[in-house]
């Protein structure tokens, strides 16, 4: 792998205007690609096998005109203070409206007001539901266009109007979030760097990456569902990790140069070093996100599979278009005007970094150090216990959204269960008498508690099949709802066996509570595929047993130390006003299982990039605690610089109004913020420490059997000690005649030297690679340069006949030269 990816970042390197070329035409054939694309999003979720899917899929054959998976809307009135929607110019308006409604594009129904019994007990209130024939996603812009001017025009008769369903169009999102998140990345990127070439690719690269994958989704939705927020998670996961991947070879590349090699062979052993992580890394986090789809819903595959092909963008851009624009910088990214005086002390070798500091300081109190730190992330798990799972409905909508005002107007008007009712199938096919089974199915309905009100039974054609609305007392995401319409399900086998009729439960509500359901009993499968696959890909990485389950049990730790923040704040309301919350209530199902997803990648980001440093010094012959030591000195400020971009970026979803993207927003942040600083950069080095050389420890048996995929390296060094990278060497600087070595670079990797003789002619015509030439030094100085550099390697040859050094050819090479 090391091998493979050097000859890679040497060859963009060289042919690095063909591969930039080659990424400019891919983004303009996906760009107007994208711009040719008439696909669309959806916000609809389906799980096969539940009664609700039974239930909807009943209703499409035995009642077609009610469209059972059709998208709908409702169109909440509320009368000018003082006034009655009842009175003859308020009902004549609300008339014309719900007769324009009927006339819209691809709507099967429309319910009158006045006439269905849809107006408050006070008359203040009411509201029209409208039925269409497509699904959410099929909606046209004309049909928003009637809604929009429906709105308008009962506002200008004095009306309060606002809409609620799923056939309602959200308005486009703000950027304000990426544009925070790309400026304080750009931020911590100088100040990383000092530098605003260094600052610059790793921005650049990412927005390219970005792009591509965001507009080849767009592509994927004219051939696939998509879920309509796939396209944000991918946006966000996708920037963060192309950053910080950039970042990370960008860095090791500036070490190589600062280690004195050549700009051409620097991108090579960075991309062979570095990039082997960047590529494992990225793997985790593919791995992490494919593996949503093994829950069986649908628009969570779509989120998964979006963000993973993202993630796999970044890595390629990584390692393809960013060596070609590293040989556009060449050593001008080394060009630091920017640097602090304790950033220009640092590069001279004075003192030692704040991360290697704190290395130190852990590695001498390990055991104080690790109980802190996991009894401080106890704490902050414990009101996990409370969790309470349930998907986003309008009451999660921005305060000011037509949504949500139409379903704080229905609350008010007919109670916090008008905005989730249920709809109660009495499939009497095989009963005989199914008007008698509906007939006992309402009673029943009737007397359960936290009924507000049951509809009388409305028969198919054939007379078999029943639908019965039932309205909760409750709001739809309260645990009082979600007993409910368990309770109405346990009441079915006993209506069977009375009558032969079954009893169903479906509607928004009920599909909501069913795949909150689904989503909280597959947690566990999903974490242990999830962590089993990472563990066998981390197991390739460090060829260690301790070292992968360490890193799966502090990615725990995160994880439930961050479902306690989001509890804390979003169901209890601690700090609500903090961050914006209006109001509290369950945790969106979705979130914990993306949560899980999401973090496990990123965290196993962070464990790759800080633990393969490790190892690296490791395997070159370092002290366990030493080689931690030198792993914070190479990647501390790295992986902070990396965690603070992430947690940037996705802290600046806190701005948006929504409380599910609120949410988001908070659990990665919180997420990023306990893995990168506790888990890896205190409990990590804590626990190497105690573990010491056991923390290496591999079986030989599985030693032998496992693949060695050359992530520290080791195989290039010996690679390029004997020439065979397939690139031809660069020319080494000269040493004395006898003297045979190599210069070690600080990345372990040492550079081949060959030895030359003094008394060699020298050939007037060959021609000396200009970088060299501007960087090797002449004459005396040169020569007391190599001795000072070789005098380690004559002590250890001592044994060698010493061939003395004559003044007269001395004299004469100088003159030559």
């Amino acid at each position: 792998m090391a091998t493979f990816l050097y000859r890679l970042g040497r060859l963009a390197f060289r042919r690095r205007r063909l591969f930039t070329m080659v990424w400019i035409a891919v983004l303009a054939a996906i760009g107007m690609g994208a711009m040719s694309s008439s696909g669309t999003t959806t916000d609809g979720l389906s799980l096969p096998g539940t009664q609700s899917q039974k239930a909807i899929d009943l209703l499409e054959r035995e009642f077609p005109q009610a469209s059972a998976n059709g998208a709908t809307a409702r169109v909440v009135f509320e009368a000018p203070g003082g006034q009655k929607l009842t009175s003859g110019a308020n009902k004549a308006e609300i008339e014309s409206l719900v007769a324009k409604l009927e006339k819209s594009p691809q709507v099967s129904s429309v319910s009158d007001p006045f006439s269905s019994g849809l107006v408050s007990r006070s008359g203040t209130i009411a509201y029209v539901q409208v039925s269409y024939k497509v699904a959410q996603a099929d909606v046209g812009s004309a049909a928003h266009d009637v809604q929009t001017d429906v709105v308008k025009q009962g506002e200008e008769a004095g009306l309060k109007v606002s809409l609620g369903g799923n056939a309602v169009a959200d308005k486009a999102a703000s950027k304000l979030a990426e544009l925070l998140g790309l400026v304080v990345a750009a931020v911590a990127l100088v100040i990383t760097f000092g530098s605003l070439i260094a600052a610059g690719l790793p921005l650049l690269t990412a927005i390219l990456g970005v792009g591509a994958a965001v507009l080849s989704i767009t592509i994927a939705t004219q051939f696939f569902d998509m879920a309509s927020q796939a396209s944000t998670l991918a946006l966000m996961l996708g920037l963060a990790v192309a950053i910080d991947y950039a970042l990370f070879i960008v860095s090791r590349y500036r070490n190589e140069i600062r280690d004195g090699h050549e700009p051409e062979e620097a991108c090579g052993r960075a991309l062979g070093t570095a990039g082997s992580a960047v590529v494992f890394a990225g793997l985790t986090v593919i791995v992490a996100l494919s593996g949503l789809s093994v829950i069986g819903i649908h628009s969570l595959t779509s989120m998964g599979l979006a963000s993973a092909f993202a993630v796999a963008v970044a890595v390629v851009i990584a390692l393809t278009l960013l060596p070609a624009v590293l040989g556009f910088a060449g050593r001008r990214i080394m060009k630091g005007k920017l640097l602090t005086r304790r950033m220009r002390a640092l590069e001279r070798g004075e003192g030692d970094a704040m991360g290697v500091r704190w290395a130190k300081y852990v590695t001498r109190n390990p055991v104080k150090v690790l109980v802190v730190s996991v009894i401080g992330l106890g704490v902050l798990a414990l009101p996990a216990m409370s969790l309470r799972l349930a998907l986003p409905d309008d009451s999660m909508k921005p305060p000011h959204s037509t949504q949500r005002v139409a379903y704080d107007t229905l609350s008010k008007g007919f109670g916090p269960g008008f905005n989730g009712p249920l709809t109660v199938v009495v499939d009497a096919q095989d009963s005989d008498d199914p008007k008698a089974a509906a007939k006992e199915a309402g009673a029943v309905l009737a007397g359960l508690k936290d009924v507000a009100s049951v509809r009388e039974a409305a028969f198919n054609q054939s007379g078999d099949v029943a639908l019965i609305g039932v309205v909760p007392g409750s709001a739809p995401t309260s645990q009082a709802t979600k007993d409910l319409v368990n309770n109405i399900r346990d009441h079915s086998a006993a209506l069977h066996k009375d009558t032969g009729a079954d009893l169903m439960v479906t509607g928004l509500t009920a599909v909501n509570i069913d795949v909150s359901a689904k989503l909280g009993q597959a947690l566990i499968p999903y974490l242990a595929i999830v962590v089993g696959m990472a563990l066998i890909l981390l197991l390739l990485v460090f060829r260690s047993i301790l070292v992968p389950l360490k890193a799966a049990l502090g990615f725990l730790l995160s994880v439930v130390a961050t479902l306690g923040v989001l509890v804390a704040v979003f169901q209890w309301g601690w700090l609500k006003d903090l961050f914006g919350i209006d109001q509290t209530g369950p945790i969106v199902s979705l979130l914990p299982i993306l949560l899980i997803g999401v973090v496990f990648g990123l965290a196993m980001d962070y464990e790759v990039f800080l633990v393969t440093r490790m190892r690296e010094e490791y395997v070159h012959g370092a002290e366990p605690t030493t080689a931690i030591v030198q792993g914070f000195r190479h990647s501390a400020r790295v992986v902070t610089a990396a965690a603070i971009i992430m947690i940037s970026v996705f802290s600046g979803f806190l701005l948006d109004d929504a409380a599910l993207i609120k949410s988001i927003g908070l659990g990665l942040a919180s997420a990023v913020f306990f893995d990168a600083f506790v888990v890896r950069m205190t409990i990590v080095p804590a626990v190497m420490a105690l573990l010491g050389r056991r923390a290496w420890a591999l079986p030989k048996w599985l030693d032998k059997a496992m693949p060695n995929v050359d992530v520290e390296g080791e195989k290039l060094r010996h690679a390029l000690e004997g020439g065979q990278t397939g690139f031809a060497p660069q020319r080494p600087e000269p040493v004395l005649v006898g003297v045979a070595g190599s210069r070690a670079g600080s990345d372990g990797i040492s550079a081949p030297c060959v030895v030359a003789d003094l008394h060699a002619p020298v050939d007037p015509e060959e021609p000396t690679p200009p970088q060299q030439r501007r960087s090797t030094p002449r004459g005396l100085s040169a020569l007391k340069q190599r001795r000072a550099r070789t005098a380690d390697t004559d002590s250890a040859h001592s044994d060698q006949q010493e061939v003395p050094v004559r003044k007269k050819p001395l004299k004469k090479l100088l003159r030559r030269k």
